[in-house]
């Protein structure tokens, strides 16, 4: 079962909407006692970093959430806020983040080779997969993902990294350690590549 945190950011019934027209077994987290019918965890995000930690922080499920993911080990999809929320800090607040993986987020240069580059990022991109992860499976990279964001994840250690893509600057668009996956593109909004990349969560052992 795939539990989608609903913590009162991020677009839960697309995902709800997504994992059941493929007949996967999905619900929405809205107790603690819903942590205890699900595998797999999914943290969307949009909006702002300090606005997404304060209502996590404030729903009641981030303990649980803590709980489930480092005691329980059970693997967490992390998306846009979502993944910024994964490290320690973010530019864009003063909030401390999960601090699930070591990490800031910082915001996109606007300036490439005397170019001025629009801010947020937004649209479809390709990318560049660093690792080859399970998670992949099927994916195409030069069809890429949609992005909406002005802030990417950089993580401590680059041996997280398992994806990249571009922006004028090369940045990172997907982590992964151990248990926790974050990604900076949308996958509810990605089309064939979003749904492949979500089943293949799903399906994973």
């Amino acid at each position: 079962m795939i539990g989608i945190l609903d913590y009162g950011i991020g677009n839960v019934g697309a995902y709800l909407r997504i994992f059941h027209s493929q007949n996967i077994s999905v619900m929405p987290i809205r107790s603690v006692n819903d942590f205890k019918l699900v595998d797999k965890i999914i943290l969307p995000g949009v909006g702002t970093f300090d606005s997404g930690m304060r209502k996590l922080n404030d729903s009641g499920l981030r303990d649980t959430l803590d709980h489930s993911v480092l005691q329980e080990e059970k693997p967490l999809l992390a998306v846009c806020i979502g993944m910024h929320m994964l490290g320690r800090s973010s530019e864009e607040g003063s909030l401390s983040g999960l601090g699930y993986i070591e990490g800031v987020t910082k915001k996109l240069p606007n300036l490439f080779k005397d170019k001025t580059l629009m801010l947020p990022h937004m649209g479809w991109n390709d990318i560049g997969m660093v690792r080859d992860e399970d998670i992949w499976t099927g994916i195409s990279a030069a069809e890429g993902f949609y992005f909406l964001h002005s802030y990417a994840f950089c993580p401590d250690n680059t041996v997280s990294v398992i994806g990249t893509s571009e922006y004028g600057f090369n940045f990172v668009c997907a982590v992964r350690s151990s248990n926790i996956y974050g990604f900076q593109f949308h996958p509810e909004k990605s089309l064939s590549n979003g749904l492949r990349l979500l089943k293949n969560f799903a399906e994973q052992a």
